[in-house]
């Protein structure tokens, strides 16, 4: 595939806003050519804050541009599944941002169709290119902190999204936890087993209305005999919240939050520091960057995607797997699931 890699972006509000933009400014050897989205202002607005040449309400018309070579696809979840499938069929390569699908069926006909037509798929857990979290991925997969026996990942966001979003969300686990049940399998390198959610309604009683959760404590089982939590919640008032730690025979490693800058005040009275960087467009805007070329280059140079189907089905299992502890009050093997 020679470069630039033409792209089509499919979704242009808040997350292809991120990659729109990473794209344009950041990422060699591809261009953004196109950009789609139901609607009309936004796609307009995104053409003309991003200098991309050519916008349209319709993506079945970027899919089908025999010029694109690959397509991101960022539109609203109950569309992902349905346009893997065409854009496999148009033999577009394919990047598309988590979950592929809230049901297993649907998503195990998007695989078959990337399968069968012979291109390339990489689902969008980004923080699997965050240099902190790689960084304890080293340290596990080198042995440097020894067999590990326990994992603990915080993941909180600043503040809950639009009611109507929670509603086809898929709720906590298939939408916000989905990114740490990756991260789990990515930093432990073992697959998860086992799985016990406790979930509450401790932020905003809509949440709980619309028949889900904002805040829950996840317990994993993982095949290596590591011992998982997962701590999620919709609203931390201090900032993004995102920090994992592992610890081994041999010793522990640990990412902590970040923040838009490393000073701390002294005086009489206390110390202290500026708060969290606010969201994920702050804090994880260079491991956008990352995927996206990963994405890039496994075209270009004909290799394997960083996370594949299998990644994004996985990741729904163990989110289905949660939220049926959840119900049911019980520990759920991941296999009861899959």
């Amino acid at each position: 595939m020679p470069a630039p890699l033409r792209i089509g972006l499919i979704g242009a509000g808040r997350i292809g806003q991120v990659h729109a933009e990473t794209i344009t400014r950041r990422v060699k050897d591809a261009t953004l050519v196109a950009v789609a989205d139901v609607n009309e202002f936004a796609v307009r607005a995104c053409a003309t804050q991003n200098g991309i040449p050519h916008a349209t309400c319709d993506p079945s018309a970027l899919i089908n541009d025999p010029s694109i070579h690959a397509v991101l696809i960022c539109s609203s979840t109950d569309t992902h599944a349905v346009l893997i499938e065409a854009a496999a069929q148009a033999g577009k390569h394919i990047f598309c941002e988590k979950p592929i699908a809230l049901d297993l069926a649907a998503i195990d006909r998007a695989l078959c169709a990337v399968e069968k037509a012979g291109v390339k798929l990489q689902i969008g857990f980004n923080r699997r290119f965050d240099a902190n979290f790689q960084r304890i991925r080293r340290a596990v997969e080198s042995g440097e902190i020894g067999e590990p026996h326990t994992l603990h990942i915080v993941s909180r966001d600043p503040a809950p999204p639009p009611i109507e979003y929670v509603k086809v969300s898929g709720g906590l686990f298939l939408d916000m936890a989905i990114h740490d049940f990756d991260m789990a399998r990515f930093l432990i390198g073992s697959e998860i087993e086992e799985v016990c959610a406790l979930g509450a309604v401790r932020v905003d009683p809509a949440i709980g209305a619309a028949g889900d959760v904002d805040t829950a404590v996840t317990l994993l089982r993982f095949a290596n005999g590591a011992l998982g939590t997962i701590h999620n919640s919709r609203r931390a008032v201090y900032g993004y919240d995102q920090r994992a730690e592992v610890f081994g025979s041999r010793g522990a490693v640990v990412a902590d939050n970040n923040y838009p800058n490393n000073v701390i005040i002294s005086d009489a009275c206390a110390v202290r520091r500026d708060l969290l960087l606010n969201f994920f467009m702050q804090r994880y805007i260079e491991s956008y960057q990352r995927e996206i070329e990963a994405f890039v280059q496994a075209i270009v140079k004909d290799k394997p995607t960083a996370v594949d189907g299998s990644d994004g089905r996985i990741a729904v299992v163990i989110g289905l797997a949660a939220k049926r502890s959840l119900i049911e009050g019980r520990p759920v093997k991941v296999k009861e699931i899959a």
